[in-house]
């Protein structure tokens, strides 16, 4: 069990820290509590311990996680019809409501409103001074700034989120406030985190034995990102008057909405920003984290497994950078929100429900990764839990659970050394924040940018050398298609964790891949209906039918996919036996708990001798693109970017500041991009 917020909800008794209904109401507290709370590093961890806590629980809880739409790319879809949950995926903000994501818009400035109060308390104290005049890194100095990076953090979210926001005026009081352009917002951040990044521990150094604390390591890393988002594409406003200052742009397509999509014109600069610190992130400060290129395991082959099976094993690999930690019972999104998908009950079930908001856009399924990709399956799936111990085939029906297409399948409470059984939602999985592969890849994002194509290859193959375990799959390319590698190779890696969009929107190619997948889709839709099938160019086919039954393995959970077994191919799927729970006796149906899969990826006539000998040995034909075609409208063309238009128009991917804060601020705050204002 992971061990910093054990304590975490007891910590706030007695202490005068102010949090009010929302962040304009938390004017400065008295002084009455702030020795004791600061009276020794462990006391005032516990008052930044606060802030964590809050943002785990409102900022990342409460649906997808990222506050947002993860769920929004050219790989990744959302599987209910008709819901307002996917709105800003879609990219229909006209159709949002107010209220969308108030309480995380809150949550984030509660969270860094009770940082930024204790770094200033920590300021004021003569142990920090001394410690700062030494040069020495102390227990007070990271704990300062490690304050004001979770404050730069929270910050740098509500932007991406919300676009230009108000800042500066948390823990006082103010007559009136506006809004504040994004770039100087991020100006001052990069300031802020460079001020401090000395005055932390390296990860695995001092007091931060592991991710679940800001290092030095982490706020190096986030200069480069916040950095790297200054730089890019990405959707501004052109309804308010002076806004950004005297920011020059350089934009394409048409302004509409009263927003363009549009690059700062001296973006090289801050790639070179982004390029330094992610350099020390990966080298001089990285401390003890590492890319995972070896299995140690034993009964797997397979090294990216081990980063998502740490989260389940409740451990910490070497990969992972910075992670906001959870405890059983807490309440957590990661393996229902965005897990693999279950049908079981609420409580007491083998595993309990897991809705499964993130699925995977059939065409990418089939033609995003190469043959020998090992993180393939890790990453997708066509299977689920029942919720009585059996796996499941996914369908492609509207819904969510078992319905609702194919699944990410990196957060899988089978995975567990023991499924937390009693109630969905509470399996106490950490959110991953950063690891090294993600780092590693936006380095060479950068570094090709900056046109070291050499340098980019050498990092984007680091990443491929561990996916393949070898070097024969090393890119060679150079220029624009090595910049379109690298952003393919974050497809492969960073799948169903809240990356994709942003990459799209930052490449400024957001139109150009949106308008791809949609045109891709309807083909092989095209194919299925004429056909019964679609033959992709890689060879895969997708059809109509595919046959499944339930057999009986010894081992119910796979590893490494066998393709000459129907039950582990694809694999890193299975069930947890869940029969050998006593308080699940009589929940767990039947001892053939593995499904096992025929037709997946080529042609079976449904009318031929194949399907004829399969069915008599007890396969089942099962609806598969069929569905696709069925719910054509509802789901694969109006869930999949429909928002998009012609692609002339920029992207439209920010959620709406709540009305408290546009009413409270007298009209000097408003929602563009065309979401509503009240």
């Amino acid at each position: 069990m992971k061990k910093i917020f054990q304590s975490i909800f007891a910590l706030m008794l007695g202490m005068s820290f102010a949090q009010c209904s929302d962040y304009l109401d938390v004017s400065s507290p008295s002084n009455t509590d702030d020795a004791f709370v600061t009276s020794s590093p462990t006391e005032a961890f516990k008052a930044l311990s606060w802030a964590y806590a809050e943002y785990r629980g409102n900022a990342a809880s409460g649906g997808n996680y990222n506050y947002g739409d993860p769920c929004g790319s050219d790989v990744e879809y959302y599987p209910e019809s008709n819901s307002p949950n996917n709105i800003i995926a879609m990219l229909l903000p006209e159709s949002e409501v107010i209220t969308a994501k108030q309480t995380q818009f809150n949550s984030l400035y509660k969270s860094l409103s009770r940082a930024a109060r204790v770094a200033a308390i920590i300021a004021g104290k003569d142990e920090y001074k001394n410690d700062v005049a030494s040069g020495e890194v102390t227990d007070w100095t990271q704990l300062y700034a490690e304050a004001i990076t979770f404050r730069a953090f929270c910050y740098f979210e509500l932007v991406r989120h919300f676009g230009d926001v108000p800042y500066g005026i948390e823990n006082s009081v103010v007559d009136e406030y506006s809004l504040t352009s994004r770039f100087e917002i991020f100006d001052n951040l990069i300031e802020d985190l460079k001020r401090v990044e000395g005055q932390l521990w390296d990860l695995g150094s001092g007091s931060i034995s592991n991710p679940e604390r800001i290092s030095r390591t982490y706020a190096n890393a986030l200069i480069g990102e916040i950095a790297l988002y200054a730089g890019g594409w990405q959707t501004i406003r052109t309804d308010v008057d002076g806004l950004y200052g005297d920011v020059q742009f350089e934009t394409q397509g048409v302004e509409a909405n009263d927003c363009v999509y549009a690059r700062r014109t001296d973006y090289l600069d801050y790639y070179k920003i982004a390029e330094e610190y992610f350099g020390y992130a990966l080298n001089e400060h990285k401390g003890t984290s590492a890319l995972i290129t070896t299995d140690t395991r034993g009964y797997a082959n397979n090294p990216f497994q081990v980063y998502y099976q740490a989260f389940a094993d409740k451990t910490y690999s070497s990969e992972s950078i910075f992670e906001i930690g959870n405890v059983i019972p807490q309440p957590g999104e990661l393996t229902y929100s965005q897990g693999r998908p279950s049908g079981g009950g609420s409580s007491n079930a083998a595993p309990c429900k897991a809705f499964g908001a993130v699925r995977i856009i059939p065409t990418f399924y089939y033609t995003g990764f190469e043959d020998g990709d090992k993180r393939r399956d890790v990453s997708m799936t066509v299977t689920g839990s029942n919720g009585d111990g059996n796996e499941a085939i996914l369908s492609f029906k509207a819904g969510s659970k078992l319905d609702g297409g194919i699944s990410n399948n990196k957060w899988d409470e089978n995975r567990m050394p023991l499924p937390y059984y009693q109630a969905q939602r509470n399996a106490g999985y950490n959110y991953p924040i950063l690891g090294v592969a993600n780092l590693t890849l936006m380095q060479a994002e950068v570094k090709a940018m900056l046109g070291k194509d050499d340098e980019a290859r050498d990092l984007v193959n680091q990443i491929r050398r561990r996916a393949f375990g070898d070097t024969n799959h090393d890119l060679s390319s150079s220029g624009e298609q090595l910049l379109d590698d690298i952003w393919t190779e974050r497809k492969r890696e960073l799948i169903a964790s809240g990356d994709i969009r942003w990459d799209m929107i930052r490449s400024g190619k957001f139109a150009e891949r949106a308008l791809k997948v949609r045109e891709e889709m309807k083909v092989m839709i095209a194919g299925l209906e004429a056909n019964g099938r679609y033959d992709f160019p890689n060879g895969k086919t997708i059809s109509n039918y595919i046959w499944t039954k339930l057999v009986e393995r010894d081992e119910t959970l796979t590893y490494d996919a066998d393709p000459n077994d129907p039950t582990n191919f694809p694999g890193w799927r299975g069930q947890f036996d869940f029969s050998t729970i006593a308080e699940l006796n009589g929940k767990v149906k039947g001892t053939a708990h593995n499904l096992a899969i025929q037709g997946l990826f080529e042609y079976i006539d449904p009318e031929g001798p194949e399907a004829a000998a399969l069915e008599a040995d007890g396969y089942v034909k099962t609806n598969w693109g069929v569905t696709i075609v069925e719910y054509k409208d509802d789901i694969y063309d109006r869930n999949i970017l429909s928002g998009i238009g012609d692609g002339t128009t920029a992207p439209r991917y920010y959620h709406p500041i709540p009305f408290e804060v546009l009413n409270q601020s007298g009209g000097n705050v408003t929602n563009g991009y065309g979401l509503p204002q009240q």
